[in-house]
C-alpha cells in the first residue's frame, strides 16, 4: 500500500478534504481515519510533524479544560464565592477558599474582594461531565486585574498570539512596554500608555487575522519596528514561564468540599 501526503504543512484544510493516504500517517484531533485515508473534520490549518498530521482549528467556541489559564469576568456574587463568565457556553464558580488565603467570615461582603464586572486571571481546576466548572486564583500570576483594557480574539488563535515558548507576546511587550495577559479563552488584558495599548491591540488583531501564514513572527517584528521606530533584537528577549500559559499544573486532591446545590445548579449555557 502506497503512502502519500495530499496537503502541505501550514496549508488550510476544509471539512471532508483528504489529507493523506496510507496507514503510516497518524491523525490527531479534528482528523478522522476513513479506511486508509485521513480526512479533515473541520476547517483548520495543517501542521505536519513527521508522520503525525495535526489540525489547528480556525473557528469554534472556547471549551474549558482543566489546567487552562483564562481571563474571567465576575457576573454574580454567591453566598460562598463568585460566578464568572469564561467566554464559553458555561460559567464557572470561584469559591472563597480558592480566591484568597484570607479567612472570610460567613456573610461577609464579598465585593470587598471582587465586584461585579471585575476581570480575573484564573486557572481551571475542575470540569465535570455536566460542565460544572471550578476555578482558582491560588497560583503564580493568578490575580485580579485593575485598569487597562480587555481585547477579545478567537480562542483558536491564542497559540499563535502567545508564540513558541511565549516568544510572540514577549516581543510585543518589549516593543510597546505594555503589560499583556493572554487568556486561553481568548480574552486578553492590556495595560500601558493609551497610545501603546492601541498599538498592542492593533498588533494582536493583525496576528489573529494572519495566524495561518508562515513567517508571521518576522512580519510582526517588521510592523512593530516601523510603528515604534526601534529595532527589536529577538535573541535578547527571554520569555517568562507564565507567558506560555502552560505552567505545570498539579491536580487537586479529589476529596473536594461540596458546594451548596443552589450555587452549583446555575452553571448554564449562556
Amino acid at each position: 500500500m502506497t503512502e502519500e501526503l495530499k496537503i502541505k504543512d501550514r496549508e488550510i484544510a476544509v471539512p471532508g478534504e483528504v489529507l493523506a493516504e496510507g496507514l503510516g500517517y497518524l491523525p490527531s484531533k479534528g482528523i478522522q481515519r476513513v479506511n486508509d485515508k485521513l480526512v479533515a473534520q473541520r476547517l483548520g490549518m495543517i501542521n505536519v510533524e513527521g508522520k503525525v498530521i495535526k489540525l489547528v482549528p480556525l473557528t469554534g467556541t472556547y471549551l474549558p479544560k482543566v489546567g487552562d489559564r483564562i481571563v474571567a469576568k465576575v457576573i454574580d456574587i454567591l453566598m460562598t464565592g463568585w460566578r464568572v463568565d469564561t467566554r464559553s457556553p458555561y460559567s464557572a464558580v470561584l469559591s472563597m477558599k480558592d480566591a484568597t488565603a484570607d479567612f472570610i467570615q460567613k456573610g461577609a461582603d464579598l465585593t470587598q474582594y471582587f465586584a461585579l464586572g471585575d476581570y480575573l486571571v484564573t486557572r481551571i481546576i475542575n470540569v465535570t461531565s455536566q460542565k460544572l466548572i471550578d476555578i482558582t486564583m491560588r497560583g503564580p500570576g493568578l490575580r485580579g486585574l485593575k485598569g487597562g483594557r480587555i481585547l477579545e480574539v478567537n480562542s483558536n488563535k491564542v497559540p499563535r498570539i502567545i508564540g513558541k515558548e511565549g516568544s510572540m507576546v514577549m516581543m510585543i511587550k518589549h516593543a510597546t512596554g505594555c503589560n499583556i495577559i493572554v487568556g486561553q479563552n481568548g480574552w486578553i488584558w492590556i495595560s500601558g500608555e493609551p497610545e501603546k495599548e492601541m498599538l498592542t491591540e492593533k498588533t494582536l488583531k493583525m496576528i489573529e487575522g494572519h495566524s495561518h501564514l508562515s513567517g508571521l513572527t518576522d512580519k510582526v517584528k517588521e510592523f512593530l519596528e516601523k510603528e515604534t521606530g526601534q529595532k527589536i533584537d529577538l535573541a535578547a528577549i527571554q520569555p517568562a514561564p507564565e507567558e506560555t500559559g502552560t505552567q505545570e499544573y498539579q491536580e487537586r486532591p479529589q476529596f473536594r468540599e461540596r458546594r451548596p446545590f443552589n450555587d452549583r445548579r446555575q452553571s448554564f449555557r449562556r
